[in-house]
């Protein structure tokens, strides 16, 4: 078989105030805080995968990262929950598409530094 890239071992995503992106991480969303660096990292496990906050190391990497996408069972429950914590949605759950066995829902909102996230469900037919 050819190689192919096929697993994601760590996420880095850029935060200004690391202080500021560890609580929110870790109080709003509830994510499990591994350990932190001060004053310019702080690492989260996401089921296996290294979620790293950083603050950029030069300019030209200072920007926000790409769309995360968190897998949750019920959409509904969770965005209502992250509400109740202070998270704030761009786009409440949305149908995408019917994926034939699932229908595949998605909602975005967006971290303390601006960068975007979304939720995203299979839901079962």
């Amino acid at each position: 078989m050819p190689f192919g890239l096929s697993e994601i071992r760590q996420i880095s995503v850029n935060a200004s105030d690391i202080d500021r992106a560890t609580a929110f991480y870790r109080d709003k969303l509830g994510m499990k805080h591994l350990f932190s660096v001060p004053p310019r990292m702080a690492f989260f496990d996401c089921n296996g995968i290294m979620l790293m906050l950083s603050l950029p190391e030069t300019e030209e990497f200072d920007h926000p990262g790409s769309v995360i996408y968190f897998g949750v069972e019920d959409i509904h429950d969770a965005t209502k929950t992250l509400t109740e914590r202070g998270v704030e949605f761009r786009e409440q759950p949305t149908f995408v598409a019917d994926m034939g066995t699932y229908e595949l829902w998605m909602s975005f909102f967006t971290d303390s530094e601006g960068n975007m996230l979304a939720l995203r469900s299979e839901v079962q037919k």
